[in-house]
């Protein structure tokens, strides 16, 4: 057994020993179901961990993470992560979180071909092409760069609210709303970019389903 292994187990030992120093019932509370307020749709990277960021604690955030936070229409992963937590959780936000830094994004920018991984790259790309007249227009490249990270996680909150799964909820009424963060590495501060909805009367025409 690796001495990291050995290490990963005896930390979960001594989590379970000091929260239940602190609260006896914690763990026979916790499995007693979750109702958490907020899905949170964020990148895979290990420097952005949902709960700590927020200071929420287990049972108040559902996650879904894939590379480069993307809401893609046709990821069945995405979609039903997204469909149990507005359908059956009843979650009332849903927060599409990017980071600058993003290898993802990053990968994007340029035409090396990382393995399999160019065909999730190549939604990035797409955001890219759209908004490639603001972003070429910026000379530095990280400011560039920073940027391109910024509208990605913009356009996946309007991905999110053409999805069938939101607009569903808001034609029966309920109660969600959906945003879009940016978390800063260098500083643990988001950026809120201001891009909320709580109903589809921003979206196009065409994006407005009858039900």
């Amino acid at each position: 057994m690796s001495d990291f292994y050995k290490k990963i187990l005896d930390n979960n030992k001594e989590w379970v020993e000091s929260t239940l120093a602190l609260d006896p019932n914690y763990f026979t509370d916790l499995a007693m179901g979750q109702k958490p307020p907020l899905l949170w749709i964020g990148c895979s990277d290990s420097r952005v961990p949902a709960n700590e960021i927020i200071g929420a604690k287990p049972g108040e955030v559902f996650v879904h993470r894939n590379i480069a936070n993307m809401v893609i229409h046709s990821d069945m992963n995405m979609l039903s992560v997204l469909d149990y937590a507005v359908n059956v959780l009843k979650v009332k936000h849903v927060l599409v979180c990017g980071h600058y830094g993003c290898g993802g994004v990053k990968a994007a920018m340029g035409n090396d071909s990382v393995g399999i991984i160019d065909n999730w790259i190549r939604h990035i790309k797409d955001v890219y092409r759209f908004h490639h007249k603001e972003l070429d227009a910026i000379e530095n490249e990280t400011d560039r760069f920073n940027r391109f990270v910024e509208i990605n996680v913009i356009e996946q909150v309007f991905d999110l609210a053409k999805t069938s799964i939101v607009q569903s909820a808001w034609k029966k009424g309920q109660e969600l709303s959906i945003h879009g963060w940016v978390y800063g590495l260098n500083s643990g501060y988001v950026t809120d970019l201001n891009v909320n909805f709580s109903s589809d009367k921003d979206l196009d025409d065409v994006y407005q389903l009858k039900f």
